[in-house]
């Protein structure tokens, strides 16, 4: 089971929680709607330690940012 430190609310699973993604977008889509496709379904997956930002949806309802190591799943 994973698990998230909420800086409000304390140790939690990760079901309490929404993951949230910045996507980049590279330069060379030009085209709006491949722009709009690439945003919303072609996610980043690197392997190894990852900052990322999570949503409380069912505690606090407030982001945080995490490093994750993407290889273990472990919070460090």
């Amino acid at each position: 089971m994973l698990y998230l430190t909420c800086p409000n609310c304390g140790r939690r699973t990760v079901e309490e929680f929404r993951y949230g993604e910045i996507p980049t977008i590279p330069e060379s889509i030009t085209d709006p709607d491949a722009r709009d496709l690439d945003r919303g379904f072609m996610r980043t997956n690197p392997f190894g330690p990852s900052v990322e930002r999570w949503f409380h949806d069912y505690g606090c309802r407030r982001w945080f940012t995490v490093t994750r190591d993407t290889s273990t799943d472990e919070v460090l």
